[in-house]
């Protein structure tokens, strides 16, 4: 089995605090991965980004996107509703990571089809490895949709 990824992959998190896309882009700088991190921080930028409207008109299709729930505009709720109700984005995977641990945003998010929940550690080092394993597990181990051929 091949646990290389042989592309570059496309990441978008979709972040309105600084320090964890700072966070997030070093977790990932640091991966033997090739990747591209694209930062929107709300939600009304996020659907925009994915449905390639306005100044998104050229952005790549995302192979993951990483979601916080607590985002102005339009937030992550309501911007996972609407990416999984969309026949063109439903499969591309979204992790919510998210400060909150409560029990209703968990079952609320997975009741909107999220395909993963994860809290977001206030240790510094905790949170890169918890980015750095989300990057493992959907780019080594999991088949994404690009890399289904006909």
């Amino acid at each position: 089995m091949e646990s290389e990824v042989s592309r570059q992959v496309e990441f978008l998190l979709a972040e309105d605090n600084p320090g964890d896309v700072r966070l997030t882009q070093e977790a990932l700088r640091e991966s033997k991965i090739s990747n591209n991190l694209n930062v929107v921080k709300d939600g009304v930028e996020a659907l925009a980004f994915l449905r390639k409207e306005g100044q998104y008109a050229d952005a790549p299709t995302p192979d993951v996107v990483l979601l916080d729930l607590n985002l102005p505009k339009k937030d992550g709720r309501e911007v996972l509703a609407e990416i999984k109700s969309d026949p063109l984005l439903k499969r591309i995977p979204v992790v919510i990571v998210t400060s909150s641990e409560a029990e209703k945003d968990i079952l609320r998010t997975y009741d909107l089809h999220a395909n993963c929940y994860v809290s977001k550690p206030v240790d510094l080092d905790q949170f890169i490895k918890v980015i750095q394993a989300i990057e493992s597990f959907w780019l080594t181990i999991v088949k994404l949709p690009s890399d289904v051929k006909d």
